[in-house]
Protein backbone atom coordinates (compact mmCIF):
# COMPACT_ATOMS: atom_id res chain seq x y z
CA UNK A 1 0.00 0.00 0.00
CA UNK A 2 1.26 3.56 -1.01
CA UNK A 3 -0.08 7.14 -1.24
CA UNK A 4 1.34 9.70 -3.18
CA UNK A 5 2.18 13.34 -1.87
CA UNK A 6 3.08 15.81 -4.01
CA UNK A 7 5.72 17.70 -3.02
CA UNK A 8 6.78 21.24 -4.09
CA UNK A 9 9.65 21.41 -6.71
CA UNK A 10 12.09 23.55 -4.41
CA UNK A 11 12.13 20.91 -1.63
CA UNK A 12 15.41 18.54 -0.75
CA UNK A 13 13.24 15.88 -1.41
CA UNK A 14 13.55 15.37 -5.01
CA UNK A 15 11.65 16.63 -7.90
CA UNK A 16 8.00 15.23 -8.62
CA UNK A 17 6.46 13.00 -6.56
CA UNK A 18 7.25 11.55 -3.18
CA UNK A 19 6.32 8.27 -1.24
CA UNK A 20 4.92 7.42 1.80
CA UNK A 21 4.37 3.97 2.63
CA UNK A 22 1.50 3.44 5.05
CA UNK A 23 1.91 0.78 7.71
CA UNK A 24 -0.70 -2.12 7.86
CA UNK A 25 -2.33 -2.59 11.07
CA UNK A 26 -1.02 0.44 12.30
CA UNK A 27 -1.99 0.88 16.50
CA UNK A 28 -4.35 -2.20 16.10
CA UNK A 29 -1.03 -4.28 15.48
CA UNK A 30 0.34 -2.53 18.32
CA UNK A 31 -2.22 -3.21 21.08
CA UNK A 32 -2.44 -7.15 19.59
CA UNK A 33 1.38 -7.61 20.49
CA UNK A 34 0.06 -6.10 24.12
CA UNK A 35 -2.62 -8.92 24.16
CA UNK A 36 -0.71 -11.30 23.79
CA UNK A 37 2.10 -10.33 26.24
CA UNK A 38 -0.38 -9.63 28.56
CA UNK A 39 -1.85 -13.19 27.93
CA UNK A 40 1.56 -14.72 29.31
CA UNK A 41 1.30 -12.39 32.39
CA UNK A 42 -1.67 -13.43 32.88
CA UNK A 43 -0.68 -17.11 32.66
CA UNK A 44 2.32 -16.75 34.79
CA UNK A 45 0.00 -14.72 37.65
CA UNK A 46 -2.90 -17.16 37.51
CA UNK A 47 -0.75 -20.52 37.48
CA UNK A 48 1.25 -18.83 40.48
CA UNK A 49 -1.75 -18.17 42.38
CA UNK A 50 -3.39 -21.98 41.44
CA UNK A 51 0.02 -23.35 42.25
CA UNK A 52 0.55 -21.49 45.30
CA UNK A 53 -2.60 -22.05 46.57
CA UNK A 54 -2.10 -25.44 45.69
CA UNK A 55 1.11 -25.89 48.03
CA UNK A 56 -0.55 -24.27 50.86
CA UNK A 57 0.23 -26.47 53.89
CA UNK A 58 1.27 -26.50 57.50
CA UNK A 59 1.02 -28.74 60.09
CA UNK A 60 1.36 -27.89 63.95
CA UNK A 61 2.11 -30.81 67.00
CA UNK A 62 0.51 -30.52 69.96
CA UNK A 63 1.80 -32.48 72.94
CA UNK A 64 2.89 -35.17 70.70
CA UNK A 65 3.45 -36.23 67.64
CA UNK A 66 0.72 -38.35 67.14
CA UNK A 67 -2.03 -35.39 67.84
CA UNK A 68 -1.56 -32.41 65.24
CA UNK A 69 -3.71 -29.44 64.01
CA UNK A 70 -3.22 -29.45 60.42
CA UNK A 71 -4.07 -26.32 57.71
CA UNK A 72 -4.28 -26.99 53.75
CA UNK A 73 -5.83 -25.48 51.41
CA UNK A 74 -8.35 -28.82 51.02
CA UNK A 75 -9.77 -28.03 54.33
CA UNK A 76 -11.44 -25.27 52.45
CA UNK A 77 -13.94 -25.48 50.04
CA UNK A 78 -13.23 -22.06 49.13
CA UNK A 79 -9.44 -22.40 49.07
CA UNK A 80 -10.77 -25.49 46.14
CA UNK A 81 -12.68 -23.89 44.06
CA UNK A 82 -10.10 -21.48 44.07
CA UNK A 83 -7.47 -23.64 42.92
CA UNK A 84 -9.58 -25.29 40.56
CA UNK A 85 -10.68 -21.89 38.83
CA UNK A 86 -7.56 -20.37 39.18
CA UNK A 87 -6.24 -23.11 37.17
CA UNK A 88 -9.39 -23.24 34.70
CA UNK A 89 -7.92 -19.30 33.70
CA UNK A 90 -4.36 -20.42 33.43
CA UNK A 91 -5.59 -23.45 30.62
CA UNK A 92 -7.73 -20.67 29.32
CA UNK A 93 -5.25 -18.28 28.84
CA UNK A 94 -2.74 -20.86 27.41
CA UNK A 95 -5.28 -22.04 24.79
CA UNK A 96 -6.19 -18.58 24.10
CA UNK A 97 -2.18 -17.67 22.41
CA UNK A 98 -3.47 -18.95 19.20
CA UNK A 99 -5.66 -16.57 18.68
CA UNK A 100 -3.72 -13.30 20.24
CA UNK A 101 -1.34 -14.39 17.38
CA UNK A 102 -4.02 -14.51 14.71
CA UNK A 103 -5.15 -10.94 16.24
CA UNK A 104 -1.26 -10.25 15.55
CA UNK A 105 -1.20 -11.19 12.41
CA UNK A 106 -4.62 -10.15 11.17
CA UNK A 107 -5.23 -6.72 13.22
CA UNK A 108 -8.58 -5.81 11.18
CA UNK A 109 -9.78 -8.92 11.75
CA UNK A 110 -12.91 -8.89 14.08
CA UNK A 111 -14.05 -13.03 13.99
CA UNK A 112 -10.56 -13.73 16.89
CA UNK A 113 -10.93 -10.70 18.40
CA UNK A 114 -14.51 -10.80 19.34
CA UNK A 115 -14.26 -15.07 20.21
CA UNK A 116 -11.16 -13.49 22.37
CA UNK A 117 -13.48 -11.03 24.52
CA UNK A 118 -16.31 -12.93 24.87
CA UNK A 119 -14.32 -15.60 26.85
CA UNK A 120 -12.08 -13.09 28.35
CA UNK A 121 -14.91 -11.48 30.13
CA UNK A 122 -16.58 -15.11 31.21
CA UNK A 123 -13.11 -16.30 32.59
CA UNK A 124 -12.84 -12.53 33.88
CA UNK A 125 -15.90 -12.86 36.02
CA UNK A 126 -14.81 -16.53 37.35
CA UNK A 127 -11.32 -15.42 38.56
CA UNK A 128 -12.81 -12.44 40.05
CA UNK A 129 -15.41 -14.76 41.92
CA UNK A 130 -13.03 -17.41 43.21
CA UNK A 131 -9.97 -14.20 44.04
CA UNK A 132 -12.78 -12.70 46.08
CA UNK A 133 -13.71 -15.27 47.89
CA UNK A 134 -10.38 -16.56 49.14
CA UNK A 135 -10.16 -13.23 50.23
CA UNK A 136 -13.03 -13.23 52.40
CA UNK A 137 -11.98 -16.15 54.15
CA UNK A 138 -7.74 -15.20 54.00
CA UNK A 139 -9.29 -11.89 56.09
CA UNK A 140 -11.37 -14.22 58.65
CA UNK A 141 -8.29 -16.49 59.11
CA UNK A 142 -5.96 -12.77 59.74
CA UNK A 143 -9.01 -11.02 61.78
CA UNK A 144 -11.46 -14.18 62.90
CA UNK A 145 -14.75 -12.99 63.88
CA UNK A 146 -15.92 -12.25 66.91
CA UNK A 147 -19.71 -12.45 66.53
CA UNK A 148 -19.25 -15.91 65.34
CA UNK A 149 -16.88 -17.42 67.58
CA UNK A 150 -14.53 -17.85 64.75
CA UNK A 151 -10.66 -17.03 65.84
CA UNK A 152 -8.06 -16.13 64.05
CA UNK A 153 -5.64 -18.85 63.02
CA UNK A 154 -2.98 -17.10 61.36
CA UNK A 155 -1.23 -16.56 64.92
CA UNK A 156 -0.59 -20.12 65.06
CA UNK A 157 -0.52 -21.12 61.07
CA UNK A 158 1.69 -17.91 59.78
CA UNK A 159 3.23 -19.69 56.84
CA UNK A 160 -0.17 -20.92 55.95
CA UNK A 161 -1.35 -17.90 55.81
CA UNK A 162 1.23 -16.20 53.82
CA UNK A 163 0.99 -18.39 51.20
CA UNK A 164 -2.98 -17.44 50.95
CA UNK A 165 -2.60 -14.28 50.91
CA UNK A 166 0.16 -14.30 48.46
CA UNK A 167 -1.77 -16.54 46.34
CA UNK A 168 -4.97 -14.11 46.71
CA UNK A 169 -2.42 -11.39 45.24
CA UNK A 170 -1.27 -12.85 42.49
CA UNK A 171 -4.97 -13.52 41.47
CA UNK A 172 -6.09 -9.76 41.79
CA UNK A 173 -3.09 -9.12 39.76
CA UNK A 174 -4.54 -12.05 37.37
CA UNK A 175 -7.97 -9.91 37.16
CA UNK A 176 -6.36 -6.52 37.10
CA UNK A 177 -4.83 -7.99 33.59
CA UNK A 178 -8.43 -9.88 32.28
CA UNK A 179 -10.02 -6.95 32.91
CA UNK A 180 -6.88 -5.09 30.51
CA UNK A 181 -7.43 -7.50 27.87
CA UNK A 182 -11.01 -7.01 27.82
CA UNK A 183 -10.54 -3.32 27.27
CA UNK A 184 -7.63 -3.47 24.93
CA UNK A 185 -10.65 -6.29 22.61
CA UNK A 186 -13.18 -3.87 23.13
CA UNK A 187 -11.53 -1.20 21.47
CA UNK A 188 -9.48 -3.25 19.10
CA UNK A 189 -13.35 -4.32 18.04
CA UNK A 190 -13.79 -0.37 17.01
CA UNK A 191 -14.14 0.27 13.64
CA UNK A 192 -12.51 3.41 13.26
Amino acid sequence: MSTTVDVPESSNVGKGKAVAVARPGGWKKGLAIMDFILRLGGIASSLGAAATMGTSDQTLPFFTQFFQFEASYDSFTTFQFFVITMSLVAGYLVLSLPFSVVAIIRPHAAGPRLFLVILDTVFLTLATASGASAAAIVYLAHNGNQDSNWLAICNQFGDFCAQTSGAVVASLVAVFILVLLVIMSALLLKRH
